[in-house]
């Protein structure tokens, strides 16, 4: 049976994004089930814990770093993206309470994960979102990505319309929270949290000791 990697991600998140290849190579080379947490966007769900308007240095080095990260990557970039799944207003960092993008892509992820595609929808609809294509929320854009990771758009909102999705959601938080973190991406496996892309290498480490190897 498949060891089974929670990994913690946000539609949001540069990092979340920029993780997917090591992730999606984790699955490849390694007898994992990796298993997206859809957690809502640490704007929405915790911004004390980086928005600070008196304090701009981190959200300004997430900006610069996640640039770096991604040429290094050879990844397609682009933050903010048009629209950004979180409405904010960036000088002031505040985050109304009308989100008419985030609830959507979180519940779409929940459901992709029940069909057993969740890495591979979040792949594709970040891919979409953070890789600098314009209005990705209108036209065939959202439907054409979700049907490249095998799923119908119109199947996941008829699904997640009236469902348990934000249940879902927030129980992925707290469970985030109780494996000892609250950012994105974060991966438990065997109750052990790597926080971050860039120690992604560092679960390869770990499950070359658990022998997992395929």
């Amino acid at each position: 049976m498949s060891e089974v990697i929670d990994t913690y991600w946000s539609f949001r998140s540069p990092y979340s994004y920029l993780a997917i290849p090591g992730l999606l190579q984790l699955r490849e080379d390694y007898d994992v089930e990796i298993a997206l947490r859809v957690v809502l966007p640490i704007a929405v769900r915790a911004p004390e814990k980086v928005f600070d308007p008196d304090n701009l240095k981190p959200v300004l080095y997430i900006v610069m770093d996640s640039q770096r990260r991604a040429e290094y990557l050879d990844m397609p970039y682009r933050f903010p993206p048009n629209p950004d799944p979180v409405v904010q207003d960036m000088a002031t960092l505040t985050v109304p309470e009308e989100q008419p993008y985030i609830y959507r892509l979180c519940k779409l992820g929940v459901e992709a994960q029940r069909r057993g595609k969740g890495l591979d929808l979040a792949a594709a609809v970040s891919r979409l979102i953070m890789g600098g294509t314009d209005k990705w929320d209108e036209g065939d854009h959202l439907a054409n990505a979700v049907a490249s990771a095998g799923l119908e758009l119109a199947e996941l909102e008829a699904a997640s319309a009236d469902g348990d999705h934000m249940t879902e959601i927030e129980q992925n938080q707290q469970q985030l929270d109780a494996a000892g973190h609250w950012g994105v991406p974060t991966m438990v496996v065997r109750n052990e949290p790597f926080f971050g892309q860039d120690r992604i290498d560092t679960l390869r480490w770990r499950l070359d000791q658990y022998g997992l190897k395929k």
